[in-house]
């Protein structure tokens, strides 16, 4: 136990989601457990993470939600561990709250420069009914910036994936290739706004930020088959779509093909997403963690063949494995699954309660005496 690690989860606490304050101590050894000395409320160590009051053994759970991540179907878990199909749902559901956690903190913390963003949607068929799920990457870093997922293919859709977008960005200067879905233009073009501060008064007009490049690949059938592809610049000019597509070495001309790839991995790491299968979710709120638990692994835990990079010498290796959030500089390791799930957000920093009701009348200071 490492009480320099830690921080104090009582919300009430002065001292909450701060390390290395020095606050923090050991309670106790067998139970696992720390107190914080600044209020007194002792926590267990796995306060914050998805192993929280889990009366089964970490490692089994981390077992189980490694088969899942990786498109095993709850059925045969069920089978081969033994265990209840309400309980690999509730560990699923836990862990996916947990990665979402994650990925706001990390991911979507305004910190990612983008460069080059490609987003697309695609059905998922649960029982019942047939849902939209709706992702994004960032192509230079390879990492997955989020998701949405809804019953209709529209506007709400689609911006709930641009803000996703937005608060990953450090910068809005970033070229977005998307389909020819009408909702992206609408989206990007209302999201990707700043306000132009002219000194007089109201509210400030919003501007689109320079730099903003935008471009649609609309596909064309003729009798349920493809027939043509055309690209279509929505935003800037085609020279400097080409321009950012040769500096981040991301392919020649306007194209989603990145984000395709993504949606392949996604349906095969993922059991309710395949086409046709026996493990078809029943609810979304599955389908939104096993999402999340996806999006989170292939971020920080898997490694990506087209990002690796020659290994330094003496290390025995001739190369260097990095994961998306290696790439995009959120970590400078390779996590394992276990350090995913145990990963502790920080909370907050404390802020002091308003003072309410009148001031303290204050006395007036003695007056001195004058001398004769």
């Amino acid at each position: 136990m490492d009480p320099r690690q830690q921080f104090c989860h009582n919300p009430g606490c002065r001292a909450r989601g701060q390390r290395g304050q020095g606050n923090i101590g050991v309670h106790s050894q067998a139970e696992q457990r720390y107190v914080c000395h600044t209020c007194g409320r002792t926590f267990a160590a796995t306060t914050g993470t998805a192993f929280y009051r889990l009366r089964t053994a970490a490692d089994l759970v981390t077992v189980v939600l490694t088969l899942l991540s990786h498109g095993c179907p709850p059925q045969a878990i069920v089978a081969a561990f033994a265990l209840d199909e309400r309980t690999v749902a509730a560990w699923l559901a836990r862990a996916g709250t947990h990665c979402r956690q994650v990925q706001e903190h990390l991911v979507q913390s305004g910190e990612v420069d983008l460069q080059h963003v490609q987003a697309d949607e695609l059905w998922v068929k649960l029982v019942g009914q047939r849902v939209w799920m709706a992702l994004a990457l960032a192509v230079p870093s390879r990492l997955w910036l989020g998701g949405a997922i809804s019953a209709q293919r529209d506007l709400v859709l689609i911006t709930a994936l641009v803000q996703q977008i937005r608060a990953c960005a450090r910068r809005l200067d970033v070229l977005v290739c998307v389909d020819g879905l009408a909702s992206y233009v609408t989206a990007f073009l209302r999201l990707f706004r700043t306000p132009v501060h002219t000194g007089r008064r109201g509210r400030p007009p919003l501007e689109l930020a320079a730099g903003f490049l935008l471009g649609q690949v609309v596909k064309h059938y003729a009798k349920r088959r493809g027939t043509r592809v055309e690209q279509r610049v929505v935003q800037g000019t085609a020279g400097a779509i080409a321009a950012v597509l040769e500096a981040t070495g991301t392919g020649h001309g306007i194209h989603t093909a990145y984000i395709e790839r993504l949606n392949a991995t996604f349906r095969s790491a993922l059991a309710p997403r395949v086409r046709r299968g026996r493990a078809i979710a029943h609810q979304l709120d599955t389908l939104s963690a096993g999402m999340y638990l996806v999006g989170s692994a292939y971020n920080f835990c898997w490694p990506h063949a087209s990002l690796r990079r020659l290994a330094p010498g003496g290390t025995g290796r001739k190369w260097q494995e990095r994961t998306p959030a290696m790439a995009a500089g959120l970590t400078d390791h390779c996590w394992t699954l276990c350090e995913l799930l145990s990963y502790q957000v920080p909370l907050p920093a404390w802020i002091p309660p308003k003072r309410r009701g009148r001031p303290p009348k204050q006395t007036p200071p003695p007056a001195l005496a004058v001398a004769a």
